[in-house]
């Protein structure tokens, strides 16, 4: 074999082979060939995964208690979504599933979604969680705004979900602490505060019992009045009235939001001061509230989204836990049943409404 002339440039195509023999440049000039068809063929390729990648449209299943065409929540998950290059008409459907006042039609809607095969469900809620991960342990599950998701058994940790369920809790039981705390702190001389609760939902029921003995602690009898349907509102109504309560603390509830606002009517009629962490009520008018930042909770639900949807598995996830809370006080709402808020509480607001 001849060696190639001093002045020959590798790399360069058929010029990397002009300085051999015939037939070797010919086998030379083959390989090349060969080479460049290859590279050719899986730029091709890659060009083509990425035009589909980006061409996939992605399905979100929305599971929760209040409709879909109200804006609390759904805005800011769809923000967080578009945040993420996830858009609506673009890359992106919701099939959001609702069912307002009606809880018990959560499991059917969990099996719908289920049925149009999404590539994951948003579950707002504990009841709306469980009936999602009764429905499916395939489909990723993204829970937000949950109370207590150990306990509730949706996870078996925080830092290890296991399964195919992860999202954001709320720590529900050090928040229902808080609030009887600062209801106590409003209205001192109250000895009788009634619980409005959904005593269906596990995610109310356990903290609620946790709860208990900071009650004690503050001189407060917890009574309950039970709601698990937009039906139970007026017996709860009766049950307040007949147990003498002295205030209210209002736990999320499966109501519409005209019910809202009949619960902070019925409690400025009666001079009730009120406390919940559910933050539509306190835009409904009721007078205190302590909790996490909602809409931030579901701005991050996408971040969980999208790390799921590029392939890491809920399991692997750790469920996030809230690193700020919000402290609100209705000041119009207090005048109205004759409560004077003491400064040192109108000081540790975060927004006071006037």
């Amino acid at each position: 074999m001849l060696a190639p002339r001093p002045d020959a440039r590798p790399g360069r195509g058929a010029g990397a082979c002009s300085g051999l023999r015939l037939d070797s440049r010919a086998a030379c000039e083959l390989i090349g060939l060969a080479v460049a068809l290859t590279l050719s063929l899986i730029l091709k390729l890659l060009a083509a995964e990425g035009q589909q990648q980006a061409g996939k449209v992605y399905r979100i299943g929305y599971l929760r208690y209040y409709g879909c065409a109200e804006p609390a929540q759904f805005t800011e998950l769809r923000q967080g979504l578009r945040e993420l290059g996830y858009a609506e008409g673009h890359n992106l459907v919701i099939e959001c599933r609702a069912a307002p006042g009606k809880a018990e039609r959560i499991p059917d809607l969990a099996a719908e979604l289920v049925r149009l095969n999404v590539d994951i469900i948003v579950a707002e809620g504990t009841v709306s969680a469980l009936a999602a991960k009764q429905a499916t342990r395939t489909i990723p599950i993204v829970m937000v705004y949950i109370a207590d998701p150990v306990a509730s058994g949706l996870v078996s940790s925080l830092g290890r979900p296991g399964g195919n369920v992860t999202g954001s809790t709320m720590l529900a039981p050090e928040i229902v602490r808080k609030n009887i705390q600062l209801l106590k702190e409003a209205a001192p001389a109250i000895s009788r505060v009634t619980v409005l609760i959904d005593s269906s939902n596990p995610g109310q029921t356990l903290p609620d019992q946790q709860m208990a003995a900071a009650a004690k602690i503050l001189g407060v009898r917890p009574q309950r009045a039970d709601i698990v349907t937009s039906a139970d509102l007026d017996k709860a109504f009766a049950a307040v009235l007949r147990q003498r309560a002295q205030a209210l603390l209002v736990y999320p509830l499966p109501l519409t939001p005209g019910e809202f606002q009949r619960v902070t009517d019925f409690a400025i009629k009666n001079r009730l001061p009120t406390a919940t962490w559910h933050p539509a009520y306190i835009q409904a008018g009721l007078m205190m509230f302590y909790g996490t930042n909602v809409p931030e909770q579901f701005r991050r639900a996408g971040v969980h989204i999208d790390k799921i949807l590029k392939g890491t598995k809920p399991a692997d996830l750790p469920v996030e836990q809230p690193t700020k809370f919000e402290f609100v006080i209705n000041m119009k709402t207090a005048k109205a049943v004759g409560l004077t808020i003491p400064q040192s509480l109108l000081q540790r607001a975060d927004q006071v409404i006037q």
